[in-house]
């Protein structure tokens, strides 16, 4: 018999109801105890929707899961398939609005709490080229790297792109990280029998991967996603040629520019046309609310 088709975990609408909603606590607690190597009491992901029942797809926001570990510490999860421009700075712009949301007006500085920015990419990251598929990074003195500024501030970058070769490497973050890269593998179904936590999440996934409606959702992010990238490449090549064309000076790079821009606009309007919501073509493009609106 055929196997049935399994929704991706790479995908953020499939990673976010996998580890974020409510109910998922055992998973996640189990996934970020591998990821931060540190034994979790305890976890709340009240914070994140169950999309499948309180979200259309056209009034979907960000896709990111938000955990709260120990009833004293953040962590901010983000799943990437897609590549994005800046996407370091954006990862230090979220680890930002967690860390600053934590305190009201009024309130000491002595309240804030440690707060964790993990980042996990389907995609070469430029200038990680040389680290190992997992790195941690905090604030450190220059001179000394042993001493640390704050604990305050930690961000995990996970690549699974660099995951590919390690089949027969044993860790159970490695587990992990082939599941989510691809469920249907063989050492996922052979570790799953030994991870609790693991066949949980199989499971789950499972029977999200069986919901017609779930489905439909997975298909319109992978389009809108789809769409996106084609239209960046599409544009790179244009902005190249246009750019040799009109002999402009360092043609290459104001052409690329300028194709990007117009590939931008085009996308938005397909997005627009599909009832995405401006907030999402905004982080998606880098266009600006008036550019969108126009």
């Amino acid at each position: 018999m055929q196997e049935s088709k399994i929704l991706s975990p790479k995908l953020d609408i499939v990673f976010q109801s996998l580890f974020g909603e409510p109910g998922s606590e055992r998973i996640t607690k189990r996934f970020l105890e591998n990821i931060l190597e540190e034994k979790i009491e305890a976890i709340d992901l009240s914070k994140n929707p169950i999309l499948r029942r309180e979200y259309k797809t056209d009034k979907l926001g960000v896709l990111d899961v938000i955990a709260k570990i120990n009833g004293k510490e953040n962590c901010h999860i983000e799943m990437q398939v897609g590549r994005q421009d800046f996407i370091i700075e954006r990862l230090l712009y979220y680890w930002s609005r967690v860390y600053s949301k934590q305190i009201k007006e009024g309130k000491d500085y002595d309240k804030l709490e440690r707060t964790i920015a993990i980042l996990i990419v389907d995609f070469e990251l430029k200038g990680l080229e040389q680290v190992e598929y997992i790195t941690k990074w905090k604030i450190i003195e220059e001179r000394n790297r042993k001493l640390i500024l704050t604990d305050k501030l930690e961000i995990v970058i996970l690549e699974l792109n660099k995951i590919k070769g390690k089949e027969r490497v044993e860790g159970e973050l490695l587990d992990w990280l082939f599941f989510i890269d691809n469920p249907n593998s063989e050492r996922v179904k052979e570790k799953v029998k030994g991870n609790k936590e693991l066949k949980e999440a199989s499971e789950k996934l499972q029977t999200m991967s069986e919901e017609e409606y779930m489905e439909r959702m997975a298909w319109f992010r992978e389009k809108a996603i789809l769409d996106y990238n084609t239209g960046m490449s599409s544009a790179r090549r244009k902005g190249i040629q246009e750019g040799i064309q009109k002999g402009i000076h360092k043609g290459e790079t104001l052409g690329i520019a300028k194709g990007e821009k117009k590939a931008k606009l085009e996308t938005a309007k397909k997005l627009l046309k599909q009832g995405i919501e401006i907030g999402i073509i905004i982080e998606a493009t880098g266009l600006t609310k008036e550019e969108i609106t126009e």
